[in-house]
């Protein structure tokens, strides 16, 4: 067995079990350090596979600002945990037949030739000036520039159709017309009231 397989097998550990974490832990703050751990884990298997760029976007991305985000509202929130730990033996059986199947079927798959070791070798090496982030955006604005661009303009769809359902008018929210706002002058925010100047007695 060569290093670069102990390596996978090392990572691929690390994330099943920190997979296996999120799904069972009780505390929503520690199941969600248990999924940066698993975001780690699988950068380094991307990391494997010459894939740095994918590597870094999902530390930068996921880690960086995703889940902290999502650890900061969590923290924030109070949770009820007592709730959270009455679901799960309902939803256990269903679960694990469901996890059961999931591994008889990679089972399975990995058993037929066609997808073994000697079927499928590793990739050969790239040399030293090989960008993947450079082949990555060729291939994105050459051969799948209709596909990115269709998904760009479904996204933007998504948030227009998002900000849409969200922004309703409510009757006890105050509204202020900023074309009203403009135009308002000097004469009709301000009265001057002259008044007769008196002594005292």
């Amino acid at each position: 067995m060569t290093f670069t397989q102990l390596v996978f097998y090392f990572f691929a550990g690390v994330l099943l079990f920190a997979a296996t974490m999120v799904i069972t832990i009780r505390n929503p703050v520690k199941s969600a350090l248990f999924l940066v751990l698993a975001f780690f884990s699988a950068a380094g298997l991307w990391v494997l596979l010459e894939a740095e760029f994918l590597a870094i976007v999902l530390v930068l991305v996921y880690v960086g600002a995703v889940m902290v985000l999502f650890l900061f509202v969590v923290m924030m929130l109070d949770i009820n945990l007592v709730r959270l730990r009455e679901g799960f033996a309902e939803y256990l059986p269903i679960g694990g037949t469901v996890a059961v199947l999931m591994v008889l079927e990679m089972t399975i798959l990995l058993s037929v030739p066609r997808f073994g070791s000697e079927a499928m070798p590793l990739p050969a090496p790239h040399p030293a000036d090989y960008s993947n982030t450079r082949e990555l955006g060729r291939l994105l604005y050459t051969d799948y520039v209709y596909p990115f661009e269709i998904a760009a303009a479904v996204l933007l769809v998504a948030i227009i159709a998002a900000i849409a359902l969200t922004m309703r008018k409510r009757p006890e929210t105050k509204y202020q017309d900023p074309a009203r706002q403009v135009q308002a002058n000097r004469k009709d925010r301000v009265r001057i009231v002259k008044m007769r100047a008196e002594k005292k007695p």
